[in-house]
This record gives structure tokens, sequence and C-alpha cells, in this order.
């Protein structure tokens, strides 16, 4: 018996826009909440709009920039450019709701 196939889901909450340019999300976390363990395909930007507090939880094979567990202050209107690879989970570790715009770039 083998490990179990990962599964893995969507990078955002919701799927705003996409065209062949660009692919927008928004992710929208609860307190104690987090995203679908997912993959990074694209090189992305991060619009944060509202919240104090996240991490990511990167997956032992993440090819991503970010290989351990990161935590870090939210700071709405911060953007953020970030290199495909990363195979994670985003967590909402603040006491606020945590919600971001995901720019992928084809």
């Amino acid at each position: 018996m083998g490990q179990p196939r990962r599964v893995l889901g969507n990078i955002g909450t919701r799927l705003v826009l996409e065209n062949e340019r660009v692919r927008v999300w928004e992710l929208d976390l609860a307190p104690g909440g987090k995203s679908d363990v997912h993959r990074h395909e694209l090189d992305y930007l991060i619009v944060q709009i509202e919240g104090d507090r996240i991490a990511a939880a990167p997956e032992p094979d993440s090819a991503g920039k970010y290989k351990d567990y990161i935590e870090v202050a939210a700071s709405p209107g911060t953007v953020s450019y970030i290199e495909r690879g990363g195979i994670e989970t985003a967590l909402n570790v603040g006491t606020r709701r945590y919600r971001e715009i995901l720019i992928e770039l084809k």
C-alpha cells in the first residue's frame, strides 16, 4: 500500500476573471480557515485586502521559494510578486477575516 494520492484544489475561494493573459482569484478565509492544498503553476501577484495574520504551509515537494512554514502580518494594500512552483495551503492564523486578490500571470 502506497501513500494516498494527493488531490490539489483551487488556488482561491472564487475565480473572479480569466482571459488569455491573467486568471484572477479571490481568497476569503474566516479566522482559523484554510485553503485547499494547491499548486502555483504560474507566477502571480497577491493584493492583500483585509486581515491581520496569514500563513502558508508548504508541502514537502514544493518547488516554490518558501520551503518552510511561514507566518506574516497581513497589511491591506500590500502587493507581492511570487514566482511559480509552490505547493501549499494558506491558513488564516489571525483573529480577523482574511481576504486577498491573487492574479496569475499567463
